[in-house]
């Protein structure tokens, strides 16, 4: 941007329309610190679209709820844990947004309402956004300021898949996929894909050529 190509915007504009905190993340998404990137607001709305989907993550009537997460929510927010905390000490701020956007993505889709998970991602994101983050606090019930919370710490255990979910094709065509613990042998693997209701039909009848196994990979069956 320059004066003389008359395209100077003011923050003070930007921030009337999109608000503080989308600017803040905006011009950290751009790219890192260290390069210089064009000026182009037009994708600003892209991260203003982010921090209203994460307010929409908080049930208006701030009804959350108060029991253990699943599964799929603490392996979303360790998943996010661990990529923030990493790029904060290298000062990649651009990919931490994007972070932000595909946890607040995946919370959405699970549909989370879990305290115990929203507020470690307001934590995480209040140096980001701090605005909106002191705003999700106050809603969340606390009542000292977001910074003075914790940061959240990693832990390995949320992201270690306890099952696979295995491709099974027949002859080399993929016709379902057989969910199985992570820890099983090739021969726990054939057993329960001849235990599988599918698996009969598409047998006809006949007895399997061969069957290749390839643990936390694929099963093919030749007829």
């Amino acid at each position: 941007m320059s004066k003389s190509k008359y395209n100077v915007q003011t923050p003070d504009d930007l921030c009337d329309k999109y608000g503080a905190d989308a600017l803040r993340c905006y011009e950290m998404f751009l790219g890192p610190l260290e390069q210089a990137k064009p000026w182009d607001t037009q994708g600003i709305s892209g991260v203003y679209n982010f921090i209203k989907k994460l307010w929409r993550l908080f049930p208006e009537d701030n009804n959350f709820d108060g029991g253990e997460p699943t599964k799929d929510a603490l392996k979303t927010l360790h998943k996010a844990i661990k990529k923030v905390t990493e790029d904060l000490e290298r000062y990649t701020f651009n990919t931490e947004v994007s972070t932000f956007m595909i946890a607040v993505n995946e919370l959405s889709s699970q549909k989370c309402k879990n305290k115990q998970i929203l507020s470690e991602l307001v934590v995480l994101v209040s140096p980001y956004a701090p605005h909106i983050a002191e705003e999700l606090w106050e809603r969340l019930g606390y009542t000292t300021s977001v910074t003075e919370a914790t940061w959240p710490k990693f832990e390995e255990k949320h992201l270690i898949e306890s099952n696979f979910s295995y491709p099974v094709s027949f002859n080399g065509k993929m016709r379902f996929k057989l969910d199985l613990p992570v820890d099983f042998g090739k021969e726990e693997i054939e057993k329960a894909l001849f235990a599988h209701e599918k698996t009969a039909g598409y047998l006809a009848g006949k007895d399997p050529k061969k069957i290749i196994i390839v643990p936390k990979r694929i099963i093919n069956v030749v007829v």
